[in-house]
């Protein structure tokens, strides 16, 4: 990991807060709790720093496991195709393991967003549908909140680069250093306290929608988005902190101004024009234009990385449909810093967007879903099930949202990218 001054004060001080918020905040660890901790190799010193939060908040165990980017491009470039689609039954068995026993999970990202920009992108597809395949389970527990979990970012020189190619090195990661603490609040003086307000907000904004009880989303921005997206019957909206169901309180992305709920997987129409790059299995995705026809992507392009996109939505068949639909304000601090990030951690909380792929079943009312294969189901509500979930933004500040009640009638939500609610 490299700091703008490795010997500026100022810096550390930030990196020991933003330790603390992810283990206090993020995933809500406290005495008796274990935690495993996901980081790239680059993010090493900061690593150790979460670890030992996590011992000083009481943790039994405060696992790191390191993982490096070009392991993968050297099996996508020099691995057999059996090499490719192959994965140990174990690595998926000591997750759920982990799941089972409690553990929460804090993930540390900060890859270069176009490494696997040269591989084959078929190959990248394999491997991507095999191991979602093998996580399957875990997937579906963290989707669950079964335990808490959280993702946050560092920046490394690669992703720094790749962001400001017209910076030296240096000054590259100073200045993600600096974007990743504001919008995280880690350069206030209480980040702690400046969370706890800003989850309350988000709460209240929730609270808000699920009084409404719309039954579709209008989405008309001046890109070419003209979106309905219908909601899942008992939809139920969620942001910033999420309850696991072993009764922790955490916050699953830093930073976090999205609020979000479920899509009917069947009622989406119209046409979505995305307003930022994806990156996504380490290709970028730019000029993206979908449209949807009863929930389905019937026309899909791209100016960039459209294969990518193609082989997404060819993973199953919920992979052609909605699992998200996100509000978020144009003027969110991740968009006032300015930086696209090449990140959708970050640049899916500058903008309101959707999802591709699995919907979170927790975004339903849980007294609606019944216990028994013969009772209502997630997909008899409208939930969509895939493999996948892909979020790509279509927020922008001349987009205008409104909100649709079962008569028809409308309720203005966002104007020019705001909320008016």
């Amino acid at each position: 990991m490299s700091s703008p001054n490795p010997q500026s004060s100022d810096f550390e001080a930030k990196l020991a807060r933003y330790a603390d918020l992810l283990v206090r905040v993020g995933v809500g660890l406290t005495a008796g709790g274990k935690v495993r901790i996901t980081a790239p190799v680059d993010a090493a010193p900061f690593a150790r720093l979460v670890q030992r939060a996590a011992y000083r908040a009481g943790a039994l165990d405060a696992r790191v496991v390191y993982a490096d980017a070009h392991t993968d491009l050297a099996l996508y470039e020099d691995g057999s195709d059996e090499a490719v689609a192959f994965l140990p039954t174990w690595q998926a068995q000591e997750r759920e393991a982990m799941v089972a026993d409690g553990y929460a999970f804090i993930g540390i990202v900060g890859e270069d967003p176009s490494l696997l920009a040269g591989v084959d992108g078929g190959r990248v597809a394999r491997r991507s549908k095999a191991m979602a395949q093998a996580f399957q389970k875990v997937s579906e527990a963290t989707g669950n909140f079964e335990v808490s979990w959280t993702v946050a970012a560092i920046a490394t020189p690669a992703w720094a680069q790749a962001i400001f190619p017209e910076l030296p090195e240096a000054d590259a990661v100073a200045r993600l250093w600096d974007d990743i603490f504001a919008v995280t609040r880690v350069d206030l003086p209480d980040p702690v306290g400046a969370w706890q307000t800003h989850l309350e907000g988000l709460q209240a904004r929730t609270d808000r929608l699920n009084e409404q009880r719309f039954t579709a989303l209008h989405f008309q921005g001046e890109l070419g988005t003209d979106l309905t997206v219908g909601l899942a019957e008992g939809h139920f909206w969620q942001g910033g902190a999420e309850r696991a169901k072993n009764g922790v309180l955490g916050v699953p992305n830093f930073p976090t101004d999205e609020v979000f709920t479920a899509p009917h997987r069947d009622r989406v129409d119209g046409v979505a024009v995305a307003s930022k790059p994806l990156s996504v299995r380490g290709q970028l995705v730019e000029g993206i234009r979908v449209r949807f026809e009863g929930g389905r992507a019937v026309e899909v392009n791209a100016t960039r990385g459209e294969d990518t996109l193609r082989q997404l939505i060819a993973t199953d068949e919920g992979a052609a449909r909605l699992g998200e639909v996100a509000l978020v304000p144009a003027s969110a601090p991740v968009a006032r810093t300015g930086t696209l990030f090449l990140n959708t951690l970050f640049d899916e909380n500058a903008a309101s967007h959707i999802a591709l792929g699995r919907a979170y079943p927790t975004t339903v009312r849980p007294d609606l879903i019944g216990a028994t294969e013969s009772e209502t189901s997630f997909a008899d509500l409208g939930g969509n099930h895939s493999l996948i979930h892909v979020d790509w933004m279509i927020g922008s500040p001349g987009m205008n949202v409104d909100g649709v009640r079962e008569d028809g009638s409308r309720e203005a939500l966002m104007r020019g990218g705001e909320w008016v609610i």
